[in-house]
């Protein structure tokens, strides 16, 4: 029997609310499907869902089901940037999971269709999808165009920074503001909203070929009507997320996340994911796997070309038809197939064809945006774990994005413990070529664990600053992020990491080849192994924890229960 079947019974009352509701009394014995999304009027990645939900509604009674329409709105990280909302960003992952708990389990449905697409959006309805462990698929939300001449949003940072430094006017800015955001979508580029759609389908959770498609395009809301036909399939056969969600399940998407280049807000993301259904992914199992993916696509910000040219290349099938020999193809998809099976129906159906299509009218070839592994970006993938004494339990740098002067290199720490400090330092060009700038207190048990967007667009965007400092923080980072920026320094300052004990002149060593960021030296001056731990002891000995920034509330609440950044910055 049908579990919202088995529950009318018990609640002789649903039959009347729901009549209430005006369903008809044959829809009360169909098969319930929840549609869950992220709708609202919040942002463009979100405002659009409505067409999606819908379609994905006349999916589910074109198959003799009963849809019901749940939203849990997210916020949007680009209008929290320069404000303390951005310190809600992470947190609201973990209230839109709960409230997806709270819609299924006070109301149990069959199965469900979820729908998101932005950076807390998309990995919190994952996330729930793993804790409930009902059958479900995924509709991502699609990404949107790019403005004049390519223009994309992660590019406003970069003039917003040369416009307070004079260098462009205000005329100049207002135009690239007023022309970032075309339609409505994802930002144009491999981002967090982008890379976690791009993971709900590695994981096998969305239906092939479906993740990150223009949000303009008609094929996605085809899809989506499809996914909502789909949902009673996954029905009948009762497949649920714990049999798709294995761990070769999340080593595919660490896979395709290496090929792509992905945003370091992942490392935050899959771990979570996975831990709802107790599977451990370890930073060191990302680092693992970058080592022997090759990054491959040309996509901003890593890349050239906007994040809508991603799906016109063949999107997640056709990153992953370059990597198949690392895959595991007998993994289990929300399709009832295995990856393999997938892939091998997609090159008869007539999906390359569709987005080749796109790309010829853009004429642009294939090959430009989507490399090979015998001719790649680069031999590695993007994302490294680096550990030492100043981050003991690892900490996360996007080195893809990294000048190789940058690699190796030993810098003067200048530690701010806000952002806002650090930020009107650079500004005011009191940072120096060879300093390395600190951010900290601004880990999940510090203030919410915001991004240091406008900081780090500051420095990349200072063409004294890009190839010779780095920022440093407990913090994390912009999925837009360009330049020597290291963040999720764990444990993290709050915490009385050694971040918190860091003071200015201290030298520090940043090795990415070896994996490894260090403290050497005192007063620009190295000293041994022996007198940086005595002097490290001797500065804890003195360290005050600072107290809780936040005591009340949805980030009181959370800044007491998160764990570390390395473990994903869940609520425990």
């Amino acid at each position: 029997m049908l579990i919202s079947q088995e529950i009318r019974k018990k609640a002789p009352e649903m039959d009347s609310l729901r009549l209430g509701m005006g369903w008809k009394k044959e829809e009360l014995s169909k098969p319930q499907i929840i549609i869950e999304s992220t709708f609202g009027h919040s942002h463009p990645g979100s405002a659009h869902l409505d067409v999606l939900v819908e379609a994905a509604y006349q999916g589910v009674q074109k198959k003799g089901g009963k849809p019901a329409k749940f939203f849990a709105t997210d916020i949007c990280d680009g209008q929290a940037q320069g404000h303390d909302g951005m310190n809600y960003s992470l947190a609201s992952r973990e209230y839109i999971a709960n409230m997806i708990e709270i819609h299924i389990g006070a109301t149990p449905y069959d199965a469900g269709v979820f729908i998101a697409s932005c950076d807390k959006g998309m990995p919190a309805h994952l996330q729930a999808i793993a804790r409930m462990d009902m059958p479900a698929v995924v509709v991502t939300g699609g990404t949107m165009q790019a403005g004049p001449n390519m223009l994309t949003l992660e590019q406003i940072g970069t003039y917003s920074a040369k416009f307070q430094r004079k260098e462009i006017t205000e005329e100049e800015f207002t135009h690239f503001k007023h022309n970032a955001c075309p339609s409505c979508g994802a930002c144009s580029f491999m981002g967090t909203a982008a890379t976690m759609q791009v993971m709900a389908e590695a994981l096998g959770l969305a239906l092939p070929g479906t993740a990150l498609m223009p949000a303009t395009a008609k094929e996605l809301k085809e899809l989506a009507e499809e996914a909502g036909e789909h949902a009673l399939k996954l029905v009948e056969m009762n497949l649920k997320p714990s049999q798709i969600l294995t761990l070769k399940a999340f080593e595919n998407a660490i896979m395709v996340h290496a090929a792509i280049a992905g945003s370091t807000n992942s490392l935050l993301h899959i771990p979570t994911i996975a831990h709802e259904l107790g599977i451990e992914i370890p930073p060191e199992m990302f680092d693992e796997i970058h080592r022997k993916i090759p990054f491959i696509l040309n996509i901003r910000p890593s890349g050239f070309y906007p994040g809508e040219y991603f799906w016109y290349a063949g999107g997640v099938p056709g990153v992953m038809e370059e990597i198949k020999e690392f895959l595991h193809l007998d993994a289990l998809t929300v399709t009832g197939k295995t990856l393999g099976e997938n892939l091998e129906a997609l090159k008869s159906n007539g999906y390359y064809d569709t987005c080749y299509q796109y790309l010829k009218e853009k004429n642009v070839k294939k090959e430009d945006i989507l490399k090979t592994t015998k001719n790649p970006i680069q031999n590695q993938g993007a994302v490294a774990i680096l550990k030492g004494n100043l981050a003991p339990e690892g900490a996360v740098v996007k080195h893809a994005a990294i000048s190789r002067e940058m690699l190796q290199v030993t810098l003067k720490a200048r530690p701010f413990d806000s952002e806002e400090e650090a930020m009107e330092a650079v500004l005011t060009q009191k940072i120096k070529p060879g300093d390395a700038v600190f951010i900290r207190y601004e880990g999940p048990k510090g203030s919410g664990m915001p991004e240091m967007f406008y900081t780090t667009e500051a420095i990349a965007s200072d063409p004294r600053l890009i190839a010779t400092t780095a920022l440093i923080t407990d913090g994390r980072f912009s999925g837009a992020t360009r330049g020597p920026a290291i963040g999720h320094v764990s444990p993290e300052a709050s915490e009385g990491g050694p971040i918190a004990l860091v003071e200015e002149g201290d030298l520090i060593r940043l090795d990415i080849p070896n994996r490894r960021i260090d403290i050497v030296g005192i007063k620009e001056e190295e000293k041994s192994k022996k007198e940086i731990e005595k002097a490290l002891a001797e500065r804890k000995s003195r360290w005050v924890k600072p107290a809780a920034k936040y005591t009340k509330g949805a980030l009181g609440v959370y800044t007491k229960l998160a764990v570390s950044p390395m473990k994903g910055g869940y609520m425990e």
